[in-house]
């Protein structure tokens, strides 16, 4: 939850798990894909959508939005609006989606609800109902759930505060439907926020935010007994600038982990992911831009093992989206956008943040090539004139055609990524120059830094 938050200095190569929000069970025998549910906000405020979005991935690091970005179910009741939501396989097949009773940025709010909703399959939610969790004076926040097998129940962790302190209670239930009393699970005896257990095999793991010190810290206790974790802290506290609301999450196939994290400062909007061999040990190593992708304008996301057979029908129950980003290689914070009709690479995220999302439609002047249709001016397409690209509409000449079509081929500094040649100047690639769009005779001989600016990525 973003309450309370100042930018803290330091930086985040050498982040511990910053915070808590999510952190997902060891992979389920058949889970080869994953699933990820959030909801959205942009720096300016454009994509903000409190509901559930849903995207996939094969690899755990690169995602493809579902419903084209657009929500997949919305609360109808409380605030109508939710934060922080997580997935999780129940024991008996399906899925429950739980997530906090908020919407907007009204952190004031006594509420003592979360959201919850069950699903088959993702493709369709039921049930919907609000689960009351207490009756203290004060919030439910990023609600979560572990399966505790020594009780054959699950146990619903979140935010609260009682006598003046931030803390982690619990519930437990059998169907989340019926929820036992709320427990104190971890007070520590400071402010803490954000939390998240993870099942291990002999030892159980819980991370979370310390208020005490504006650091991160993780605890361990080999039960998931309440009150078991509250001396078990093991991790150095470090700092982690605006990032809050992280997952950790196992590969399916190999041990590695992957961290997530939310950041809602110095701009709101952006993940970042490290990478560990070993959950127990304190090593998390930063990830490149160039190494993952996120959903468009995800916050606080969940992230959930799925089989190959799920993976596909969430495609095609939801679609693939009609549009894509383009990352810049050697800049892959950068998306190519357009401002103000000029053609451009920016860091993302920025708003309007379609002014990157790109439809690639067939060349206009050869089928063989690909044109850039911009997503919000769809009269209008990216061309070059006199060498520099910029974003015009199509006046039906064929020299318009020409310079507005390109040859998508293997990347010049990279043959995974892709590189634009122009239809018309066939010795001429787009490349960027000063963070603006052109085309140069650039060539497999040509400088590395030169290669490196006329190569880039379609994703989404």
């Amino acid at each position: 939850m973003l309450q309370r938050r100042t930018f803290l200095a330091g930086g985040v190569a050498a982040v511990a798990l910053a915070g808590a929000n999510r952190l997902t069970a060891l992979a389920a025998p058949g889970d080869a894909a994953y699933v990820m549910g959030y909801f959205t906000e942009s720096p300016g405020k454009v994509a903000d959508r409190y509901a559930l979005h849903l995207a996939v991935s094969t690899d755990g690091l690169n995602w493809m939005p579902l419903n084209q970005g657009n929500p997949v179910a919305t609360p109808t009741a409380g605030t109508k609006g939710l934060r922080d939501p997580f997935v999780m396989r129940k024991q008996n097949g399906g899925f429950v989606v739980l997530a906090t009773d908020l919407t907007g940025t009204d952190f004031t709010r006594q509420n003592q609800y979360i959201h919850a909703w069950d699903s088959a399959d993702l493709r369709s939610f039921t049930g919907y109902r609000r689960l009351k969790m207490h009756s203290m004076p004060t919030h439910t926040w990023a609600p979560e759930a572990f399966w505790d097998a020594s009780r054959n129940q699950y146990g619903i962790l979140y935010s609260a505060n009682s006598g003046g302190r931030d803390a982690f209670y619990v519930n437990y239930t059998t169907d989340f439907v019926n929820v036992g009393a709320p427990q104190l699970f971890f007070d520590p005896g400071f402010n803490v926020l954000d939390a998240t257990v993870h099942v291990g095999n002999g030892t159980n793991y819980l991370y979370y935010k310390s208020f005490r010190d504006g650091r991160l810290y993780g605890a361990r206790s080999s039960t998931l007994n309440p009150r078991s974790f509250d001396r078990g802290t093991y991790t150095a506290g470090v700092v982690s600038g605006g990032i809050e609301a992280p997952i950790v999450v196992k590969a399916h196939d190999r041990n590695e982990w992957w961290l997530w994290g939310d950041s809602f400062s110095p701009v709101n909007g952006e993940l970042y992911a490290w990478r560990s061999g070993n959950i127990a040990t304190d090593s998390w190593s930063p990830l490149t831009k160039a190494q993952y992708t996120q959903p468009l304008n995800a916050k606080h996301p969940t992230i959930c093992g799925i089989t190959t057979t799920e993976y596909n029908d969430l495609v095609s129950r939801w679609g693939a989206p009609t549009w894509n980003r383009i990352r810049s290689y050697n800049f892959p914070d950068h998306l190519i956008r357009h401002a103000g009709n000029a053609a451009r690479i920016d860091p993302y995220p920025f708003d309007p943040y379609q002014d990157a999302m790109w439809q690639l439609v067939p060349g206009l002047a050869s089928s063989a090539g690909i044109s850039f249709r911009s997503v919000n001016y769809p009269d209008r397409y990216l061309r070059h004139i006199d060498y520099t690209v910029t974003l015009a509409a199509n006046d039906g000449s064929s020299t318009f055609a020409a310079d507005a079509t390109f040859h998508r081929v293997a990347g010049l500094a990279d043959s995974t990524w892709s590189s634009f040649r122009s239809h018309n100047f066939p010795d001429r690639h787009i490349r960027h120059s000063g963070y603006v769009l052109r085309i140069d005779p650039i060539s497999t001989g040509s400088a590395a830094a030169d290669r490196q600016d006329a190569t880039f990525r379609i994703g989404y």
